[in-house]
Formats: C-alpha cells, structure tokens, sequence
C-alpha cells in the first residue's frame, strides 16, 4: 500500500511580496550642507577644505539626504565632530535602540502593503553596519513589532552596502525550503557611527561626508502566493556573489574607539567597471545559460557614487534612461548603503505603475539587483517582474 503524502503545492520561485521604505525626518539639502558640516565641526576657516568638499559636493548628483544627526545632538556630543576623539561609546549608546526603530518603520509600512497578519511572519532576517550589541537589532525588533517569539531570525552584521542583494538570496533560501515560509527582511542603516570632523590627513571622509545617509527598507519575501490575497512585485531567480580579484583595498572600514575609520579608494569605479560585464554574464548562466541583451534588463544598482554608476552603464552599454531608479534614489537619498537597491526597487515598482507601464520592472520581464561593498564584493540576484493589472 503506497504511504499517505500530504497534499504539497509545486515549489516556485521565491517572490517579493511587499516593500517599506523609512527615513529619520531630517532633510539635509547637498546645497546647504557645506555650510552645515565646517559650522558644526567647526571648521569654517578651513577655506582649502571647503573649496575641496564644495567640488566634491557638486558633483555628487545627490540632492538631498536625510540624516539622523542634528547640530544639538552635534554639541551635545563634540566628540562625535573631533577627529580621532573616542567616541564609539557615545554613538553606540545613541543607535542601538534607534536603529531597529528605523527598521520599524519601514516593516510596518512593508507588513500593511503585504495585508497579512504579523503572526504569519516565519523568518526574520536584519542587516545592519550601524551598531553591534546583544541581544541585536533582530531581536530588539521582534519586541517592536510583537513578532512570534520562535520566529527564525538571522543577525548580518558589517557586511555592507552589498548586502542589500545578499539578504534577498537568504530569504530565497529560506522562503523556498521551508514551506509557507514568510520572511520579513529589514535593512537599517544611520550613518553616525561614520561621522568625522575634518582633518588633512584622512580626505576620504570629504566624499562619505558627501554621501552617506540614513535609511531602513523592508522586503517580505514567500514561495507559493496565496492567489487573491497576496500580490507579488518580483520574483528572485538566482543569485550569485563574487569578489572582485585584488580590490580588496577599495572599500575598508574599521570599528576603532573613534567610531567607524574607513577608507574609500579612487578606484572602485574603474575595478566595478572592468568586471561588470563578466560577473553579469555568470550570473545569467544560473539561469538559462544565455547572453542577455543588457538594454533588455531593468536594474538597481548599488549607488555608492555617481562614478560607480557611471561605469556600470558605460560598460554594459547601456542606454540613457536606464539606470533611471538609480539615479534617482542616489539623487533624492544618497548612499544609505544596503537598503539603497531595495529603495530603488521600490520607486521602479511605483514609477512603472504611475506610468502604465505592463509589468513592475519598467515593462520589462527581466532584471537585476547589483550589490556592491567591501572586498570588493559584488551580489548580484536576477529578478523577473510581475504584470501589472489595472
């Protein structure tokens, strides 16, 4: 007599269900922000400096960030603005509870658009280079949003700006091998614990200065939606990670009793470039073995600076218009690190619908999320768009 098997659905891929997006309520215009930065660290006669974060600023294509940080915290805290002064303490102290209240944020507006109970959240996954404490930033939001208490959290700390597209592999993993898995990823980051005051000899400071900012996103992720009740945005079909060979210099911080020291080499951009080409062709052989003609791709790409972006586009051949997301999101948010390409999902998903387009991934059916951080290491995942039905 052949054994009882349970009635089992056929495994599908892995989808985005829903996304959140949140920022501190601060708005930091890059017009303005020259002024901001030597007034606050008190460097306002460094008129060499100026001239140097002025150019840097204006040609950052950034228009505006939101920051956590304000002038009161600043002079209340002058340690945080005194280069090389210890002040981990201080920062810490100030982003282990408000980085997962950022994360909140943008889960809840991700769990209202998802329009599931919360109890149905199985899998929890939180990023964050901000603050490291225990308990983490996972199980602080498992109490802010009354998650089950035997929901399976997993904690990534320090990875960096690629890991926007790393937690979308994990939750695929976990989505995909765990049946009726839902998982809420949470990407948070408040960029304090990389503020510095100015100084001759640390220059890469000017161009973080010039960048970073503050942002969380969510991304519910499932196998097998449930018809009629959830609505899929995109669907992840592979992924793939690799390192850049010899870069690891390129991207480097380190957690120092100054706060975050960190380093950013002029050569990203050309290492980004000359390789991008080669770790997309990899990245589709996972899926059907097929050159793809990269103009018939959308894409989110990592936005750690105007240059990177440049040469992404360059390389690939890629035509004006584009990286349109992209550019808007480091234009309209700056460099948030990992939640900056599920930011610019997120607008793409948005503008497609604003303008009837037939498919959330700009009326194309594939795309691709490029990650980019330390090692140098690149996480790529492709996507496939979801129709959009009016």
């Amino acid at each position: 007599m052949a054994p009882l098997v349970k009635d089992q659905v056929e495994p599908q891929h892995a989808k985005i269900l829903a996304i959140g997006t949140a920022n501190p309520s601060n708005v930091y215009y890059q017009e303005d922000y020259p002024d901001f930065l030597f007034r606050v660290t008190k460097n306002e006669h460094r008129t060499d400096l100026r001239e140097k974060f002025d150019r840097i600023c204006e040609k950052s294509r950034t228009r505006k960030r939101y920051l956590y940080l304000t002038e009161e915290i600043l002079k209340a805290n002058p340690s945080i603005y005194t280069y090389g002064a210890p002040s981990l303490d201080v920062r810490q102290d100030m982003l282990n509870p408000e980085v997962p209240k950022l994360g909140q944020e943008a889960a809840l507006k991700a769990i209202k658009e998802w329009g599931q109970p919360i109890s149905k959240i199985t899998h929890l996954i939180f990023c964050t280079a901000s603050c490291v404490d225990m308990p983490g930033a996972d199980f602080q939001l498992v109490k802010l949003l009354g998650l089950n208490p035997s929901v399976t959290r997993t904690m990534i700390y320090e990875a960096g700006c690629y890991a926007g597209a790393t937690v979308l592999r994990m939750a695929k993993d976990f989505a995909e091998n765990n049946e009726g898995a839902r998982v809420l990823v949470v990407c948070a980051e408040i960029t304090t614990v990389f503020f510095h005051g100015l100084t001759d000899t640390h220059l890469d400071i000017l161009v973080g200065q010039a960048l970073f900012a503050d942002g969380a996103s969510a991304v519910i992720v499932g196998a097998n939606p449930e018809p009629e009740i959830e609505s899929p945005l995109f669907e992840i079909v592979a992924c793939r990670q690799t390192i850049i060979p010899n870069s690891e210099h390129g991207v480097v911080a380190n957690i120092r009793e100054m706060g975050f020291n960190y380093y950013l080499s002029g050569e990203v951009p050309k290492f980004v470039g000359g390789n991008v080409v080669d770790f997309l062709t990899k990245t589709f052989e996972k899926v059907d073995g097929k050159n793809k003609d990269w103009n018939s791709l959308f894409f989110s790409v990592h936005p750690g600076g105007p240059a990177i972006v440049d040469q992404v586009e360059e390389q690939l051949g890629l035509k004006e218009g584009k990286l349109r997301a992209t550019r808007h999101v480091l234009s309209e948010y700056g460099n948030m690190g990992a939640p900056s390409v599920h930011f610019i999902l997120d607008e793409m998903r948005k503008k497609s619908i604003e303008e009837g387009k037939a498919t959330t991934g700009e009326g194309l059916e594939w795309g691709v999320v490029i990650g980019i951080g330390p090692g140098l290491t690149v996480e790529t995942a492709v996507l496939r768009s979801e129709s959009i039905t009016c």
